[in-house]
């Protein structure tokens, strides 16, 4: 069965001055010239992708989209109209978010993470930024502590709000971020705390506990060797410096030189710390 939205591998049927047609259970498709690999015959196989084109006719590209049909991803808004936005997401023809589906109205140049839907009643592929009821609500496959994988997909007062693993979502809290973050920015986080109350999740950029922070550790070394082994940082230093030198917490950085001293790695002085030699 056709996946429209997707890569399916069809067998080229016939060649004509337009390009290969290639078949399928919705009749046969153009794949144009243009997009047609060397050396392929009449019989062969190709793993091409299915959308309509600005004709609203299904046709065939070796061309990759930055998302297939039912999943999310960050694109550029290219184009606005009365009735929606036209954003970027690889292939000629843009993809189509109507008004009705934007979560905030969309301008030019900006970056919006959509998810792709398919249209059942016209075959077309659109955008969707309304992405909440795309989120799963079921968290009991996960644990405290869980790696996962995030998107970013809005600031809110609290925080970050993430797609969790490309199907649910959750917040990272703004006072344990340490770095800045993008929209639609992918990066590894965990699962910091189930709600019992709502089952939302709260996210980590690091383990909980210090086998989270113990690699942070290689940071405040980094630093003392890039500054000739010595650092004007300790307990009298600001969470604002520590947070712009070290990019962490006053907290995780007294925990780090605490265990650091400790190993034998450093020395803490009256107004900084020192490499142990």
């Amino acid at each position: 069965m056709l996946k429209i939205g997707k890569f399916n591998l069809l067998k080229v049927v016939k060649k004509t001055p337009q390009g290969l047609y290639l078949d399928s259970d919705k009749g046969e498709l153009l794949l144009p010239n243009k997009y047609i690999p060397e050396s392929v015959k009449i019989g062969d196989k190709l793993n091409v992708f299915i959308y309509s084109d600005s004709e609203d006719r299904l046709i065939a590209t070796t061309l990759k989209p930055y998302a297939q049909e039912g999943e999310f991803a960050c694109l550029t808004v290219k184009q606005i109209s009365k009735i929606g936005a036209f954003l970027d997401w690889g292939l000629e023809k843009d993809l189509f978010v109507p008004i009705k589906e934007q979560h905030k109205p969309m301008d030019v140049g900006e970056r919006h993470v959509v998810r792709v839907c398919l249209d059942l009643r016209t075959d077309r592929l659109l955008g969707v930024s309304k992405i909440g009821s795309f989120l799963e609500k079921d968290t009991s496959e996960f644990q405290i502590g869980q790696e996962v994988k995030l998107m970013v997909y809005e600031f809110t007062t609290l925080g970050i709000m993430c797609i969790v693993n490309n199907r649910f979502a959750g917040m990272l809290y703004k006072n344990e971020v340490f770095k800045e973050l993008e929209i639609g920015e992918q990066i590894k986080g965990y699962i910091k705390n189930i709600r019992e109350e709502d089952d939302k999740i709260d996210l980590s950029l690091r383990k909980e506990g210090f086998d989270g922070i113990k690699n942070q550790a290689d940071v405040i070394l980094l630093n003392l060797k890039q500054n000739n082994g010595f650092l004007p940082y300790g307990d009298d230093s600001s969470p604002e410096d520590i947070k712009q030198q070290f990019q962490m917490s006053k907290k995780t950085f007294k925990r780090l030189i605490g265990n650091l001293y400790k190993q034998g790695k450093i020395v803490i002085l009256e107004h900084g710390i020192k490499l142990k030699h």
